[in-house]
């Protein structure tokens, strides 16, 4: 139908055989472009990136790395991303993976509990065999230990992602708030065997201790004692990995499943001739056994670094780490109500070494502010000590 305009001439529409709607549409298309168009080099390079999805090589659009302890690791998994992994789980009749497991984990059992959505049951085949379960699927060398062993590695998907779905099942178990509980014949066999009322002292509440206390208070014990010489607990875990691989809340989960069946801690109470806490004093004191779980606190230094000192820029991992962790851990300990800050680095920082621990340094240089980060190491690639992961 025909219509006037506003100076009274007559407006003809165009007749086609498209509906009116289809006709809305084709009217917001731009217009054919007859001829080339000459656009600068740089205007095309900058013009890709709007479309671009995948990670910018050069990474000119990264976020500074500055305070930055977000998780990074690629390990980590959604539900439907562990569904998918466990679902490519062969369920091998003589797992591999369980056998190169250090803590003999049931891997396939508690894969197989993931695919069919059964998360606490997963989880408690998890933390039955090993009391520091979600720390280990954050932070274990997967690729040398199940990983490196699953019977799917040289296919075109690779191995099962077992660390990720460890760490998915014990964090879903973990939000369900669900108290670790002893089993109902423990009083009745404290009765009978007095032997379980026995004191014994753990030193050092680090992962040794933590999972140590855990499997003595399950076996019945029930007066067992941690000495921490730190005011925080947790030990290497705590003070040694940073948060962006294995977050403060996830060891203080593993400590409070420990507290749960019974164990105590007691802080500041290190073991020192000076400070009276010593073996004898344990011994008169009752107890009747002694774990030593301190690990190695001192590092390795080598003649040549004699004199030097973090006033000087010079940090050692067992120095460096923990300053770093105080100010990036929540409750790590009560300094940070004080505002501990992190270590300031600037310009160009070396790392000597190519281990785990060198690489965790490294990371964490980038994130106290230094602008590049070098690892030197004597020998070729070949010899690099540090995971895959790393």
């Amino acid at each position: 139908m025909d219509s006037l305009d506003n100076n009274g001439y007559v407006v003809y529409k165009h007749v086609t055989r498209d509906t009116e709607d289809i006709e809305n549409l084709l009217s917001l298309n731009p217009k054919v472009q007859t001829s080339a168009k000459v656009v600068p080099s740089k205007v095309t390079k900058q013009m890709k990136y709007h479309w671009k999805r995948n990670a910018d090589k050069k990474c000119s659009t990264c976020k500074p790395l500055t305070d930055n302890f977000d998780d990074v690791k690629h390990t980590t998994l959604s539900e439907r991303g562990a569904l998918k992994e466990a679902g490519r789980c062969l369920k091998c009749a003589d797992a591999p993976c369980q056998k190169s497991c250090p803590t003999q984990l049931d891997i396939k059992s508690f894969i197989t509990s993931i695919a069919n959505k059964n998360y606490y049951g997963a989880a408690k085949a998890i933390l039955s065999d090993n009391p520091l379960g979600l720390t280990c699927g954050m932070v274990c060398p997967t690729s040398d230990l199940c990983v490196g062993s699953c019977n799917l590695y040289a296919t075109e998907e690779g191995p099962i992602n077992i660390g990720g779905l460890q760490q998915f099942a014990v964090e879903t178990f973990k939000k369900m708030k669900i108290k670790q509980v002893l089993p109902p014949n423990i009083m009745e066999l404290r009765d009978k065997e007095p032997v379980y009322c026995s004191k014994i002292a753990l030193i050092g509440c680090g992962p040794a201790s933590i999972s140590c206390a855990t499997y003595l208070a399950r076996l019945g014990y029930c007066d067992v004692n941690i000495f921490e010489k730190q005011s925080y607990v947790g030990g290497l875990s705590t003070a040694e990995i940073p948060q962006f691989r294995l977050p403060m809340d996830a060891v203080h989960f593993e400590i409070q499943l420990m507290k749960d069946i019974g164990v105590k801690i007691l802080t500041n109470e290190p073991l020192s001739m000076d400070s009276g806490l010593t073996l004898e004093k344990l011994r008169s004191q009752g107890y009747a056994a002694v774990f030593v779980g301190i690990g190695n606190p001192e590092p390795k230094m080598d003649p040549m670094f004699k004199g030097l000192t973090p006033e000087k820029g010079f940090y050692t991992s067992k120095n460096f780490l923990p300053l770093v962790s105080r100010a990036s851990k929540p409750g790590m300990c009560p300094c940070n109500s004080s505002g501990q800050k992190l270590p300031r680095l600037f310009g160009r920082v070396v790392v000597l070494g190519c281990g785990d621990t060198a690489f965790d340094c490294a990371t964490c240089a980038l994130r106290c502010g230094a602008k590049k980060v070098f690892i030197a190491f004597r020998k070729g690639f070949t010899t690099v000590r540090a995971v895959p992961e790393e």
